[in-house]
């Protein structure tokens, strides 16, 4: 039996940083955006280098697995050297490797995260196999005896897993937690309404949920242009967390990356801003908070307060290191530098 069940990605990344990028924001009344920019034709000089693992479903096992909690991926692989790759950081990480598919059709997923001089990041994404997980290959039985399962995005044809599997789920007492990446929020809240009814824990970024929610970024106003320029359009997020508590999860949780993270319960809203780090690369970040996040939950029976403020101190970890697994920390761990930074608080209204 296990304890926690992951499905979704897997891939080999490829990490490269150049301070030579320029951010060019651009702004109209309703939106913010930023791109990252390089001389078109030019020859690019790379400042650093770093190869990895990463996917949403390994990113998360491998942090459930560090937790203490007994974890396998459901990922899909070609048979290349990044499967075999993907195999040696499971087997290192001491993950069962007995769900993991492979298939000949397809290479397996690959990643190339652009890392700007401000460590935010832009990702160049091969779906691969990733995209080709199928109903007929999920291992039914596998899930229906573990505790949790975590869904990570599931991209292309794999999305049609994704009713089937938070059906069964139900059916079977298996708690869930539901990360939803570009390719479910694409079908809607009205298509998604019986996988989000059927979660404990539902949790996204603030652009995801306010594409799911329908409730749009509102900007910030000023007439002062230097000071309107330091800000991004910054969504109604208790307008969010409200709709999409409405629908049924027991717990809504919206990060918003470097100004902290929401969490409704139904009864109150909570709110923990970021803990302090110096950021390297945000890529991870986000994994590592939503599955120390579940695994809080399931280690301190359900304490909201205390799984907010643990997994910000482990999302804290990842974005100062290359790599979206690079510095997570288990319980003790992260228990001991929550007890060095007494002055980290969060707000409960």
């Amino acid at each position: 039996m296990f304890d926690v069940v992951t499905i979704g990605s897997a891939t080999q990344d490829i990490f490269i940083e150049s301070d030579l990028g320029k951010i060019l924001d651009l702004r109209d009344p309703f939106s913010s955006y930023s791109m990252l920019c390089f001389e078109y034709g030019a020859k690019i000089e790379i400042d650093q280098l770093a190869y990895d693992i990463g996917g949403g479903a390994v990113n998360t096992a491998v942090n459930f697995a560090n937790l203490g909690f007994k974890t396998a991926p459901i990922v899909k692989l070609g048979n290349d050297l990044s499967a075999k790759a993907i195999f040696n950081r499971l087997e290192e990480k001491n993950i069962d490797k007995s769900l993991v598919l492979q298939t000949e059709e397809y290479k397996t997923g690959f990643s190339v995260i652009l890392t700007s001089f401000e460590g935010d990041r832009t990702v160049l994404a091969h779906r691969g196999a990733n995209s080709k997980l199928t109903i007929d290959e999920i291992p039914w039985e596998n899930i229906k005896n573990s505790r949790w399962l975590y869904i990570a995005p599931l991209s292309g044809e794999s999305n049609l897993v994704l009713d089937k599997i938070a059906e069964y789920a139900e059916e079977n007492g298996v708690s869930m937690a539901f990360n939803p990446g570009t390719t479910q929020i694409k079908r809607g809240i009205e298509d998604l309404k019986k996988v989000i009814y059927t979660a404990e824990v539902l949790i996204m970024n603030k652009s995801e949920a306010a594409s799911i929610s329908g409730i749009p970024e509102t900007c910030i106003e000023s007439n002062d242009s230097e000071e309107f320029a330091k800000k991004s359009c910054s969504p109604d997020i208790n307008e969010m967390l409200y709709k999409l508590k409405s629908y049924g999860p027991k717990v809504v949780v919206i990060t918003e990356g470097s100004k902290g993270v929401h969490c409704f319960d139904g009864n109150k809203i909570y709110f923990a801003p970021p803990f302090p780090a110096k950021v390297l690369s945000t890529l991870g970040a986000g994994d590592a908070f939503a599955s120390t996040f579940v695994g809080c939950l399931i280690k301190y029976n359900w304490d909201i307060e205390k799984a907010i403020r643990i997994a910000s101190v482990n999302a804290a970890q990842i974005i100062q290191n290359f790599g979206a697994q690079s510095g997570l920390k288990n319980f003790n761990e992260l228990e001991e530098i929550l007890s060095k930074n007494i002055d980290y608080k969060i707000s409960i209204y």
